[in-house]
């Protein structure tokens, strides 16, 4: 992988799947290990060219991810393919980096209440646990790229409203402590397109280049409006996942994370390449169900179908140039 990990020049945007760290962690029922393979070989297939595919947490807390050094490595066998891992402290950071993976994800929370009931700790004390991530990884594999990603940034169902300027004030601090970039995340699923707005133009002149993905949920119907929202502002790299799996919390008859297919094809819809193919994508939920049987999948586009004639961003240049 080359050390940036960015989307080959033909994407417009990045599509970043999260289903297999962040869909399959929230969900009661444990992925077998040889389902996880054929679900992250069919996403490659589809075009998806970043996936979070694991978190390094003991199994005896989250037994759906025990695995997750035996996955980083299947991944890994994809060239191209940027690999993912959550990793909540020091010791999964060290599991994480020694498995391989190109990409360390942290979550630090904007909400002093959900911080010390998410990680047990405060916000200072993620902090430094970013910069002795950030100096281990220096350490013992200087080309991996470490983002912390400022959850409860819209939002927190423990304390209610988060200060705008603490979320800012966070992310600028995990990035003088060393990681290479930070983004938001709509963890409780309360954001709204105006707010989306006016934080992510904020962060982006923060940090500038530094400033990393829109990581929206769909709680409340909100998913692709906020994340339109943050494309209009500049924001290029969006997480989501297949089928809308996992995100908490939960709303009634709507899941928590955005769905892949429908981000997808809001984008291509609107001549933004993703590179993706939607067909493959659609196909890629099939070995999520054979999986995750009694799993409820989520998705407006892959239960409406494609439109008649539906060409790709990518083929519709194509056919211009010929």
């Amino acid at each position: 992988m080359p050390e940036n990990h960015s989307p080959k020049s033909t994407a417009s945007v990045l599509i970043s799947e999260v289903g297999p760290r962040d869909g399959l962690q929230s969900v009661q029922a444990t992925m077998p290990t040889e389902h996880k393979r054929a679900w992250i070989d069919a996403l490659v297939a589809a075009g998806i060219k970043e996936i979070e595919v694991a978190s390094f947490v003991p199994a005896r807390l989250l037994p759906q991810m025990a695995d997750a050094a035996e996955v980083v490595r299947h991944a890994l066998s994809h060239p191209g393919v940027c690999v993912m891992a959550l990793v909540p402290n020091l010791k999964g950071a060290e599991a994480a980096l020694r498995s391989g993976v190109h990409k360390l994800t942290m979550p630090v929370s904007a909400s002093e209440a959900h911080s010390l009931a998410n990680v047990r700790k405060t916000r200072e004390q993620m902090i430094e646990e970013v910069r002795a991530i950030a100096r281990m990884r220096n350490e013992l594999a200087p080309h991996v790229k470490v983002e912390a990603g400022i959850s409860t940034a819209f939002g927190c169902t423990l304390q209610g409203q988060v200060n705008e300027d603490d979320v800012i004030w966070l992310a600028e601090e995990c990035v003088k402590a060393g990681a290479d970039e930070s983004g938001l995340s709509d963890t409780t699923g309360m954001a709204n397109p105006a707010q989306v707005k006016r934080l992510f133009t904020r962060l982006r002149a923060s940090l500038g280049e530094q400033a990393g993905a829109a990581h929206m949920h769909n709680t409340r119907g909100l998913g692709l409006a906020n994340c339109l929202a943050a494309y209009e502002v500049g924001v290029r790299t969006f997480d989501a996942s297949l089928g809308g799996l996992g995100g908490c919390p939960y709303a009634p008859g709507a899941s928590g994370n955005v769905v892949t297919e429908d981000l997808v094809f809001m984008f291509e819809a609107m001549g933004v390449e993703t590179g993706i193919d939607l067909e493959r994508l659609f196909a890629a939920r099939q070995p999520l169900s054979a999986g995750l049987p009694k799993e409820p999948l989520y998705g407006m586009t892959p239960e409406a179908g494609l439109p008649k004639g539906w060409q790709s961003t990518h083929k519709r240049q194509q056919v211009r140039q010929a």
